[in-house]
């Protein structure tokens, strides 16, 4: 049974979840887990042991080894996603630079991007909005370009023109709100709500 106990956890279990939720569907056996994050392999087998019991992690046998995955009908899963690119990688850098970054009112990164999976073309991964300070921006960006070993998409609007294009249901924003997104700064309500012409 899933219990808020569950999540209750040790230092290589967010290790743990940090690089599972970073690749995706990505599979992973032990030796190459205790490499990966650089602990102990019996502390590694216990958190796996214990994330497959209550359901968060899946095992499969394949040759002679176990390998392990993600299970996404777990029941907290898309809470842990938000958590885990709130309080890593770029989510955590974006969070930690909010005042050099400038006026920033949303930080959005597609699901896709925060499971590690490429996008098709032209498909936005960070959407940002505000008066941001494009330098910084573009270096945290480039930061996570190198560790990703690739580019990625993104797009900054001003809150005006990012409001002016929700209420005329632009197709490029409404593409964006569409897509299935995690919040990394800012209020999903608000985000998503369309302003009636004429109110602030």
């Amino acid at each position: 049974m899933t219990d808020l106990k569950d999540l209750m956890i040790s230092r290589v279990r967010v290790k743990l979840l940090e690089l599972f939720f970073a690749g995706g569907e990505e599979m992973y056996y032990v030796r190459q887990i205790t490499r990966l994050i650089k602990e102990e392999i019996n502390a590694v087998r216990r958190e796996l042991d214990r994330m497959v019991g209550f359901g968060l992690l899946k095992s499969e046998q394949r040759g002679n080894r176990l390998y392990y995955r993600l299970n996404p009908r777990y029941l907290f899963f898309n809470e842990l996603k938000q958590m885990i690119a709130k309080t890593t990688g770029l989510g955590k850098k974006i969070r930690r630079a909010k005042r050099k970054l400038g006026e920033v009112n949303y930080v959005i990164f597609s699901s896709k991007f925060v499971m590690g999976q490429k996008p098709v073309k032209d498909e936005v991964e960070v959407f940002v909005v505000g008066k941001v300070v494009l330098k910084e921006l573009d270096l945290l960006i480039k930061q996570e370009e190198e560790k990703r070993q690739r580019e990625i998409n993104y797009t900054v609007l001003s809150q005006e023109e990012f409001e002016f294009r929700k209420t005329r249901r632009d197709p490029f924003v409404m593409e964006i709100l569409l897509t299935p997104y995690v919040m990394i700064i800012g209020d999903t309500i608000k985000f998503a709500q369309r302003q009636t012409p004429g109110l602030s």
